[in-house]
């Protein structure tokens, strides 16, 4: 049984009350017949844009991409958009089309879509299905409609969101569509880097992202360079048994799905390949490769235009990767300090995840993160000092204790480390005989 929310269904009945037949279609009819309750609802209609208006004078009615035929209805405080039926013409510029036409036929408006999925509607008749989407649904596959390589050329952002949709439904992709995606990764460099960016996050952070990054490495490459040398590069190491850039999508695999996380996990190793030694026994080696790869990747999450904390989080874990953790409640103390509850917490992951993908056996390194995540519990259980503000002294009284300028702060940061780590309690007397020793 189909369940749709009535406020979206009270519009399309509207719509079709007054003559103009009206359909859901897109992600919400995709969504609703896998069962998945539907985030958002798209209409499209026989009603020309200013009929859609008129049909709704007493509903807020937002003109969102009236070129396109689109309408936004606030329905009971649901955003529901409506956009007539059309059809396109050629798309020069990789991303809207040069001319629009509407139409009242249906099928040219269900014609034109990307995926088989995504280009089902229902209506008062129940579902219409021309291209074979719901058989599509069963076999768990992303398929383009019609011809894939007019579909790509049309929009060059298509082989990127195909993937993504992969990932997120984890789907496979039909061979023709596959094949075609491949050919079309390289117009992503026609694409707005905002529009780039709103996928890609999404496909890291979806349940089939490891998969399709595997098996898409030329698309993910293209998206960040930076990944490019990792692909195929082999590590000679015998704690490593996978290229580096399998390993890097394992270990995201292997993290949380947030932005901050799945990006650090995915770039934490691209200084490897710049860095690379081989020893005397020809074992590979990578000093300094968290620094490098923390340069990279902040080249890389600028260009994809990524919010500001979500890039200082995942640079501050990449740069970070390689802290040897020690299961102990000082150095617990200490770094939940320097991090933050919430960075230590995604580090400690990380770092399971890093040991986790390696692929050898690793004797028990990917047990220590969750020894000292457990550690972290317990001493947050205690409420600890674990910030400047929460320190029983001050900048005042490192003043009246005869420090000045830049020495004020470090000397605070010192008192909190030590705290922090168990070695000083947090009393008042006990701190201001340490600031009157500097």
């Amino acid at each position: 049984m189909v369940h749709w929310d009535p406020r979206a269904l009270a519009v399309a009945d509207r719509l079709n009350q007054a003559g103009f037949l009206t359909v859901l279609v897109g992600g919400c009819v995709r969504d609703a017949l896998l069962s998945v309750p539907p985030h958002d609802y798209d209409l499209a209609t026989a009603a020309l844009p200013q009929e859609v208006e008129q049909c709704f004078p007493n509903l807020p009615c937002v003109e969102t991409g009236l070129k396109h035929g689109t309408i936004t209805v606030l329905s009971d405080g649901l955003p529901v958009e409506v956009t007539t039926f059309r059809k396109e013409g050629t798309y020069t510029d990789h991303r809207r089309p040069d001319q629009v036409e509407f139409t009242t036929d249906l099928a040219h408006d269900l014609s034109r879509r990307d995926f088989t999925v995504n280009a089902m509607a229902w209506g008062p008749g129940g579902l219409v299905d021309p291209h074979g989407g719901r058989g599509d649904l069963e076999r768990r596959l992303i398929r383009c409609v019609g011809d894939p390589d007019p579909r790509f050329t049309e929009d060059a952002l298509r082989p990127l969101r195909g993937l993504r949709l992969a990932a997120q439904l984890d789907f496979s992709l039909e061979a023709d569509t596959a094949s075609a995606i491949r050919r079309h990764i390289p117009e992503l460099s026609h694409v707005a880097w905002e529009r780039i960016s709103t996928e890609f996050l999404r496909l890291i952070c979806s349940p089939g992202a490891g998969r399709v990054l595997l098996d898409f490495p030329e698309a993910a490459a293209q998206i960040l360079p930076e990944l490019g040398p990792c692909v195929g590069f082999q590590q000679k190491n015998p704690h490593h048994r996978y290229d580096v850039y399998t390993h890097s999508v394992k270990t995201l695999e292997a993290v949380p799905p947030s932005p901050a996380l799945r990006l650090a996990a995915l770039l934490h190793d691209t200084g490897k390949p710049p860095s690379f030694t081989l020893d005397g026994d020809g074992t590979g080696h990578f000093y300094g490769h968290p620094k490098l790869s923390a340069q990279l990747a902040e080249r890389a999450l600028e260009r994809l235009r990524v919010d500001g904390a979500v890039k200082d989080r995942a640079l501050t874990l990449i740069a970070r990767h390689d802290l040897p953790v020690e299961a102990s409640r000082p150095w617990v103390g200490r770094w939940l300090s320097r991090l933050g509850e919430e960075v230590f917490f995604d580090l400690m992951a990380l770092k399971r995840a890093d040991a986790l993908a390696c692929g050898i056996p690793a004797a028990g390194r990917e047990d220590v993160p969750l020894q000292a995540l457990e550690l972290a519990r317990q001493l947050l259980a205690e409420h600890p000092c674990l910030t400047l503000k929460d320190l029983a002294v001050n900048g005042r009284d490192a003043l009246a204790a005869g420090l000045e300028g830049p020495a004020v702060g470090t000397a605070l940061r010192s008192l909190l480390d030590r705290v922090a780590a168990g070695e000083l309690e947090n009393q008042r007397e006990i701190l201001l005989g340490e600031l009157n020793k500097h």
